[in-house]
């Protein structure tokens, strides 16, 4: 095996294209690995767990390049060098000649009618760089996670006072005055807004109300952590009271994960009262409360969207017929053996991997993850599964140093192939989001996995179920109709909301 470790030195490319390039390159043939980083300490470790570091990687930066190749041959690696210099050159263009600044100030100076920044960078440099760009009198999308929970709470006070926008961090979605930041799908333009600590979550209302035929003004990511006690709800307040001044957004969408009562009762108190129409969906919480206050409430992320599509045109909320989604459950069951009883859920998203959780619990007694709803159903290792299991591969424990699964789908194929090794298993529930910032051809990677998975139960005399849940849009890049229709070919059954997809996994297996 031949390795070589090329550093480029003060050469600082965002992560998330770092990422893309990594798995770019691993697929060419005869490449066994291939990380493109940024020298962090962290990312340092990550390859040394791989077995590509020299004394040049350790002695260098946080702002030098690493490209560190493994491949069967010369011609391999020689390729793949190639291809990562096209990459990166490729990106370089793209940003123009002229404009290649190295600091914040001087992305000002070429660019000073810019009022929002977009930050990723790695989490130890991330908040300083975001307190720049708020004293610059910027908006903030905070893409950037490992902050720590100190710094949002400064972060976002110092954002409250200059009243400027500070998404995040770990804000994975926004769409601002129609422009996707990060994830995002290719939604209408229209008159709902939304205001989410939910990426996912918030992607799956967004799409469902465009292929309803709705749009929305303007989608504002608050970070997952928004709502806890410490912070209190600093950034959805404020999204809340900037949509209630947009003469553009006539309905409001609140979209999070449990929030802690006393801010709960805070973000109510900031919804009542007004014009505007208000539909509330904090997964897996009890809404009574805000209904005492006249708010609309909604219990999944599906009946959010049809919630707020009715509210804002007035029209009864019907997903187009060719969404639906028709199979012989009882045929279904035959083809399993009376030992598959369970569903192995794969997630990419947080928020879904939380509606899966909510909506099985329902049926289920317990249902196991690494972000399980409560202590005793937490998996004791994230690579093992019990029974009912449902993984957030998006997770930090799953994504440090490694690309974002709605990125790179090499972990959750993977994951398939062990979790079909167990004959109790009968579903392999995923959720596939397309949209900005995702893999350009899901499909590529899946119907692969799929088919092979499926050659291997049938050769037992079984059966896997595949059931996948696709959010997105008709005009998202990836081309939402062309992955329903290659994923079904592969025999999975393709449900076009997550909820659906939950409630079809559970039918196969319920006695």
């Amino acid at each position: 095996m031949i390795k070589e470790i090329v550093i480029k030195k003060n050469s600082f490319f965002d992560s998330v294209m770092l990422m893309t390039i990594s798995r770019e390159v691993k697929n060419i043939e005869g490449i066994k690995e291939a990380v493109v980083v940024m020298a962090t300490d962290f990312n340092k470790e990550t390859l040394k767990n791989v077995d590509l570091v020299n004394d040049e990687v350790m002695e260098a930066t946080p702002s030098d390049l690493i490209i560190a190749l493994k491949g069967e041959s010369e011609d391999a690696i020689q390729t793949a060098k190639d291809k990562v210099e096209e990459m990166l050159t490729k990106r370089t263009q793209a940003q123009g000649s002229e404009y290649n600044p190295k600091t914040l100030e001087m992305a000002l100076q070429m660019a000073p009618d810019s009022n929002l920044a977009l930050i990723s960078v790695p989490g130890m440099y991330a908040a300083e760089e975001a307190r720049k760009a708020l004293e610059a009198g910027l908006h903030v999308m905070l893409f950037s996670d490992n902050v720590s929970l100190e710094d949002e709470i400064k972060l976002k006070k110092l954002a409250q006072e200059k009243g400027l926008l500070m998404m995040g961090p770990d804000c994975g979605t926004a769409i601002i005055n129609g422009v996707p930041l990060a994830f995002a799908n290719k939604v209408k333009r229209g008159k709902i807004g939304i205001v989410g600590a939910s990426g996912t979550g918030t992607q799956e209302v967004s799409s469902i109300i465009t292929r309803l035929g709705g749009g929305v003004s303007q989608v504002i990511g608050t970070g997952g952590r928004d709502l806890k006690a410490e912070v209190g709800g600093i950034m959805m307040i404020m999204g809340i009271e900037a949509l209630i001044n947009d003469d553009e957004t006539d309905v409001i969408v609140l979209i999070s994960k449990p929030p802690a009562k006393e801010v709960m009762e805070k973000v109510i108190e900031k919804a009542k009262g007004t014009q505007k129409k208000f539909i509330v969906h904090f997964i897996g919480a009890d809404l009574s409360f805000a209904e005492k206050y006249g708010l609309e409430t909604a219990s999944t992320l599906e009946e959010t969207a049809f919630k707020a599509y009715e509210a804002c045109y007035g029209k009864i909320a019907e997903l187009p017929y060719e969404e639906e989604v028709r199979i012989d459950i009882e045929k279904i069951r035959e083809t399993l053996k009376p030992s598959q009883r369970y569903i192995r859920g794969l997630y990419s998203g947080g928020s879904l991997c939380d509606e899966a959780m909510v909506l099985m619990k329902k049926k289920f007694s317990k249902v196991y993850s690494n972000i399980a709803l409560t202590e005793e159903e937490k998996l004791p290792s994230k690579d093992q599964s019990i029974k009912h299991t449902v993984i957030d591969m998006g997770d930090d424990e799953f994504t440090r140093g490694k690309p974002h699964p709605m990125i790179d789908y090499t972990q959750r194929v993977e994951r398939i192939f062990k979790e079909a090794e167990s004959e109790e298993v009968a579903v392999i529930l995923l959720d596939v989001v397309l949209g900005y910032g995702a893999h350009k051809d899901p499909a590529s990677e899946l119907v692969p996995a799929i088919n092979k998975t499926r050659e291997i139960a049938e050769s037992k005399g079984s059966n896997i179920v595949f059931v996948v849940a696709l959010c997105g849009t008709y005009e998202d890049p990836q081309d939402y109709k062309k992955q329903k229709e290659e994923l079904e070919k592969a025999g999975a059954i393709v449900a076009t909301t997550n909820k659906r997809a939950v409630e079809i996994a559970m039918s196969i297996v319920e006695a």
